[in-house]
């Protein structure tokens, strides 16, 4: 038998994520990641000769001050991605129960759950789906990679209906950019509720690798069983910190108002050469023209293809320059 096939069955059959990294290409604009552009500064001179602890509290403490909860209810992971990991390895049994998706959406919910031998169910309308046998529901809102919001009516719908059979996951990775307010405050109402954040898209600091998730402290402290130690470098938190700060507060609200400035310009630019561009709340745009990938990668800017689309993530001024260069070239 060889060491591929001394493999889980399920893991020799799995497709990775295709993350941009991983498709990588060659350009000299890269607007396909979701990241925020242009450079954060940030700095640490602590001490790293020591262990870090469970949970970085102070970070924890500035996190819940920002999102309205106690400390107790949320949980610093290693990005949103563990965050995913946890919950579906905490709630989830293989063979018996699976999680529920509405496609398209993140790739990395099914992936995990696919890794951890766990179903995956797809519906076309979450609001019209049997929840019988699933224990989790992942909601992106805003949804990636369309941008699209689902309503706070649609939302409290699904949270009735799954009360008392599924938690609710609501990934707010790309909240700062939406209009619509985050549902965390909602988690006193709704027990079953969880929410994702992340510090990688609206506070510029991809490189951090560093999440929360927010939910009720019964929740917390299971996930918490689950969790690896010492999840979170001491490095990472000292700087995270540093964006919960005022200024930090301020510079991040002020590159979210500079993004959806740059979204609605490139958006004007794009209809009036008569491409069809999806409604987004996010950092990014969804293209109904898989060409326009070609056209930009001749450009020397590197977009996303996304089945028979191009999404296009918002950087910087200058980046966003160089894609309406490549679309009117």
């Amino acid at each position: 038998m060889s060491v591929f096939e001394l493999a889980r069955p399920n893991i020799r059959a799995l497709v990775p994520y295709q993350s941009a990294r991983r498709i990588g290409g060659q350009a000299q604009t890269f607007v396909n990641a979701n990241e925020a552009g242009g450079l954060v500064n940030v700095g640490f001179d602590g001490a790293i000769n020591r262990y870090p602890g469970a949970q970085p509290t102070e970070l924890v403490a500035d996190y819940a001050s920002y999102c309205g909860l106690g400390p107790g209810q949320l949980l610093a992971t290693r990005g949103a991605d563990e965050g995913i990991e946890v919950l579906i390895r905490t709630f989830c049994e293989p063979g018996l129960d699976a999680i529920l998706i509405q496609p398209p959406t993140y790739g990395m919910y099914a992936i995990t759950a696919e890794t951890c031998g766990i179903a995956v169910k797809t519906t076309v309308s979450l609001q019209e789906a049997d929840l019988s046998e699933t224990k989790l529901v992942f909601v992106c809102r805003p949804n990636n990679p369309t941008g699209e919001m689902m309503s706070a009516e649609d939302l409290e719908n699904l949270l009735i209906r799954a009360s008392g059979k599924a938690l609710v996951v609501v990934d707010e990775a790309y909240i700062e950019f939406s209009e619509a307010d985050s549902v965390a405050s909602w988690i006193e109402d709704f027990p079953h509720l969880v929410v994702l954040r992340t510090f990688s898209k609206a506070f510029g600091m991809a490189g951090l690798r560093l999440g929360m998730v927010l939910a009720n402290d019964e929740v917390i402290a299971l996930l918490a069983k689950v969790l690896a130690p010492y999840p979170i470098p001491t490095p990472v938190a000292a700087i995270a910190r540093q964006a919960m700060t005022e200024e930090g507060l301020a510079v991040m609200r002020d590159r979210v108002r500079e993004v959806n400035a740059l979204r609605l310009a490139l958006v004007k630019d794009l209809e009036a050469k008569g491409y069809q561009v999806l409604p987004s709340s996010a950092n990014f745009i969804l293209v109904d023209d898989e060409s326009l990938f070609d056209k930009l990668l001749a450009g020397g800017v590197l977009a996303r293809r996304l089945s028979g689309k191009t999404r296009i993530s918002i950087g910087s001024a200058d980046e966003m320059a160089k894609v309406q260069e490549a679309i009117h070239g």
